[in-house]
């Protein structure tokens, strides 16, 4: 079965009640609930992994890669603008494709991504629906690097 990693980085634990005109007001535990909705109906294993520190986000994709995960989609959140470290841990981890996600358009904030470097690609701008976005493509790259 298909294990994919995804990890929500700094603040967005507090979704549903941070900034809801840009980020809406479905709480983390409703999106968990409908992104593991998601990986029953396609039948893949998803953990999913809230942090607010790069050091721990560093650590569960080195731990994720070393338990054989297959992907990683990631929000980074506040780690989107100093993220440094971060980038060189995926990049560290050759061969592991990386999606990155957010709910809102960072070009129209003026926001840009230290992590982008590092994507296979980028979902962003869709709300919600960015999360089903990235992990469809997620298997569809997974599924044509596999055959």
């Amino acid at each position: 079965m298909t294990k994919l990693l995804l990890i929500q980085g700094a603040n967005m634990a507090w979704l549903g009640r941070r900034q809801p005109e840009i980020y809406g007001t479905t709480t983390a535990d409703q999106l968990n609930e409908m992104l593991q909705a998601h990986a029953d109906e396609h039948d893949y294993d998803l953990d999913i992994f809230y942090t607010h520190v790069e050091g721990e986000a560093i650590g569960r994709v080195f731990k994720g890669v070393e338990e054989g995960i297959d992907g990683l989609v990631m929000n980074p959140a506040g780690f989107t603008y100093r993220g440094e470290a971060l980038r060189d841990c995926i990049l560290d981890c050759e061969g592991l494709p990386y999606i990155e996600v957010h709910i809102s358009n960072l070009a129209q904030r003026g926001i840009k991504s230290v992590l982008a470097s590092a994507a296979d690609g980028m979902l962003m701008g869709f709300g919600l629906q960015s999360y089903l976005l990235a992990l469809d493509a997620m298997l569809d790259l997974l599924q044509k690097r596999n055959g």
